[in-house]
């Protein structure tokens, strides 16, 4: 039987985390200082690996180990090993961080945009637009058919009263007339006072 060959440490040399564990939890501060040892430059590098910010991530790690000593009695040998108990800790408290600085620049972003916003309401002034244009359509179709025209020309082509009444082949005090009772139609229609 060939003997398993180790590159680096011995690992009879290593101490038993699980027991560094059961003595940091019951406030060992030498236990922790050993647990310490083993687990401080694993959760550097996870913290370094997600947050690529060399202060950041030693300010991480120091968060992750305090947290180790303060809730090293919630580790559970059944559910996994202490190195990777450890590490996940340090890898949410990492993703935590990156979420709270990202959520921090939204807000001063939305911040920004407060300072910057218009003094009126663009989704008020659009939405009363298109109120006003559809009370316009109903309006005109209460119209009769020779006002309607009269008035869609002159108004929303722009055509004077001479082209109105070319254009409809009517006599031109006929399309003032249309004109005229059209728009006091449109008038009491749209509640408009004079």
């Amino acid at each position: 039987m060939k003997e398993a060959v180790h590159i680096g440490k011995n690992p009879s040399a290593e101490p038993d985390l699980q027991d560094l564990m059961g003595s940091v939890a019951l406030g060992d501060q030498q236990a922790f200082a050993g647990l310490y040892d083993v687990v401080a430059g694993p959760v550097i590098g996870v913290v370094r690996g997600v947050l690529r910010d060399q202060a950041q991530s030693e300010e991480v790690a120091q968060e992750v180990l305090v947290e180790v000593w303060r809730s090293a009695a919630r580790y559970r040998r059944e559910r996994g090993s202490v190195i990777n108990w450890v590490l996940t800790l340090a890898h949410q408290r990492a993703v935590d961080r990156v979420r709270s600085v990202e959520a921090s620049a939204a807000r001063e972003h939305r911040a920004a945009l407060l300072d910057h916003a218009p003094e009126y309401d663009e989704v008020t002034e659009q939405v009363e637009a298109r109120l006003e244009r559809e009370q316009v359509r109903r309006c005109l179709r209460t119209l009769t058919e020779l006002q309607r025209q009269s008035v869609t020309l002159a108004y929303y082509r722009g055509l004077t009263y001479r082209e109105v009444a070319e254009s409809l082949a009517l006599p031109l005090g006929t399309v003032k007339t249309r004109l005229r009772d059209g728009l006091i139609r449109l008038r009491d229609c749209l509640g408009v006072t004079a």
